[in-house]
């Protein structure tokens, strides 16, 4: 008996609710968290521009009309020279907007968040499960962040990293975003579609991106033994040698 189109609709109406009540907590709306955080403390870069482009364009008028008399006519152009500073300014793009992937050339903290934002804005056009691994990937980014801050940038696990956050990953969700819609439904030669390979694709990426961390995390922790047991045996039998 084939299925009714009618009910096939209705259960996807059902399942993009479920989807969009399950997204109002968890990894989904933590990362719409720092998305807003990070644009509005671009909205705070901006104005702070713009305050200090109209007060110079200020501080100039005035120290001119001391100087000589600038009239009406000198007046309304400083105004409308300030006006323009500051248009520009407010509604000149930065490179970190958009579903660009992340420059290559960023320090790693940096890339970090633009790789967050670039998940963030990506996430939409991809299918459910694809959503769930980024989702998953999204949500151990702030510590990945905290242990690629102090890493110098040639360090090979911070290049790993960086390669994944800049090339791989963003190239994958790329190539899937070009596949015509009606095409992500077929199945290749090791019967699997378009869209299981790019849930694959994505989780191997976290999977990578979680080992990074956990490798770097381990080395810290034995540093960390490593320091206790020397400070101890150094400094310890001394003071009860004495």
């Amino acid at each position: 008996m084939s299925e009714d189109p009618r009910v096939n609709r209705s259960l996807e109406r059902v399942e993009r609710v479920l989807r969009s009540l399950d997204e109002r907590d968890g990894p989904a709306r933590a990362a719409a968290k720092r998305e807003r955080k990070r644009l509005n403390a671009d909205l705070g870069r901006r104005a702070a521009r713009v305050g200090i482009a109209v007060g110079l364009v200020s501080l100039v008028t005035i120290i001119v009309g001391l100087v000589m008399p600038i009239g009406m006519f000198g007046f309304l152009a400083a105004v409308g020279l300030a006006i323009g500073i500051a248009a520009l300014l407010a509604f000149m793009p930065t490179k970190d907007r958009g579903t660009a992937p992340p420059a290559k050339d960023l320090p790693n903290g940096e890339m970090v968040q633009q790789f967050d934002s670039y998940l963030f804005r990506s996430r939409r056009a991809l299918p459910a499960p694809a959503q769930a691994e980024i989702d998953a990937i999204s949500t151990g980014l702030p510590s990945l962040k905290q242990t690629l801050d102090r890493l110098d940038p040639m360090d090979p696990n911070a290049q790993d990293a960086r390669r994944l956050m800049s090339i791989h990953l963003p190239g994958l969700i790329d190539r899937y975003v070009n596949v015509p819609p009606n095409y992500r439904q077929e199945r290749d030669g090791e019967d699997k579609t378009v869209d299981e390979r790019l849930v694959e694709g994505l989780a191997a990426g976290r999977s990578a991106l979680h080992d990074i961390g956990e490798k770097i995390a381990r080395s810290d922790i034995a540093a960390l033994e490593t320091q206790g047991r020397f400070i101890k045996t150094r400094y310890g039998e001394e003071r009860i040698e004495g």
